[in-house]
């Protein structure tokens, strides 16, 4: 419920207040629609799981999960090197920002964000589906994992492993590393600006750090490592399959005073319709 209040909350305000023509906010409403559909591929299984004490997953479902889980998620990584892109532009470039940063650009952005989550998925997807299964079928996870899949096959997967950390883990990484060093060329650009402009700088995108950290960190601890499964791996898998979907919101909210308004003004003006509905009345005489 925290997830879906939160991120549907910041999509309608910023459709409502046009800030969807400006890049950053234009990312910030498909990170959010990211979120509902990556967060809803793995809760409303596990919701269902904690009040059964049987719990079963088949075949297909289970094959439909992996692959739907890695998509959307390889959509959120690429969205937010995207934003990451766009404060890199708007900060050490702010001339040229307008003509960097058109539609078209951050259209591009978003369908080479679809394409290469989708090719990261159906990677690892042809990887699993092309294993053999023959028992035991029981997976030490609440969703359908590649590593926890490999460890269920008939056959030797220490190749298909080094192929996963280098799809997953090495790419997490390599994205990690880059987004890190567009944030020190951002601080390094700083330096020059007014304590006003570079306060506003530094709060605009300490929020990206914040949620860069939090997704990145525990996806670089599973699929770094060969394809062993560990008890704590659970509990990482929650940080960005559940907590950072239901972190964003707030951390976007509450650290942008544009965004903070918009949402006021949305929801204010909502009320008031409520009260006075003749407010939104159109009459024809």
């Amino acid at each position: 419920l925290a997830i879906w209040l939160g991120n549907l909350i910041i999509m309608i305000s910023i459709t409502c207040r046009q800030l969807i023509n400006q890049p950053m906010y234009f990312f910030l409403r498909y990170l959010a629609i990211s979120d509902l559909f990556y967060t809803s591929t793995v809760t409303p299984k596990l919701m269902t799981d904690l009040t059964m004490d049987w719990k079963v997953i088949s075949y297909n479902n289970c094959m439909a999960q992996l692959f739907t889980t890695h998509l959307f998620g390889g959509i959120e990584v690429f969205i937010l090197t995207g934003m990451a892109y766009d404060r890199y532009v708007a900060i050490c470039k702010p001339l040229h920002y307008a003509i960097i940063m058109n539609k078209q650009m951050c259209n591009l952005i978003l369908i080479a964000s679809c394409a290469g989550g989708f090719l990261h998925s159906l990677g690892l997807f042809l990887l699993t589906i092309l294993l053999p299964f023959c028992g035991p079928n029981e997976i030490d996870h609440y969703f359908c994992d590649v590593y926890t899949l490999l460890k269920l096959a008939c056959t030797d997967t220490h190749k298909i492993g080094f192929l996963v950390i280098a799809s997953s883990g090495l790419m997490g990484l390599a994205v990690f590393i880059v987004l890190m060093a567009s944030y020190l060329l951002i601080l390094y650009n700083v330096r020059a600006y007014s304590a006003e402009r570079r306060r506003k700088a530094l709060s605009t995108c300490s929020s990206h750090i914040t949620v860069v950290i939090l997704f990145f960190a525990p996806v670089i601890f599973i699929y770094i490592r060969p394809a062993i499964t560990l008890p704590e791996d659970k509990v990482f898998t929650l940080f960005y399959t559940i907590i950072v979907p239901m972190l964003n919101p707030l951390i976007y909210t509450l650290r942008n005073t544009e965004m903070k308004n918009a949402i006021r003004r949305v929801w204010h003006n909502q009320r008031l319709l409520e009260r006075n509905p003749v407010i939104g009345r159109s009459f024809i005489f």
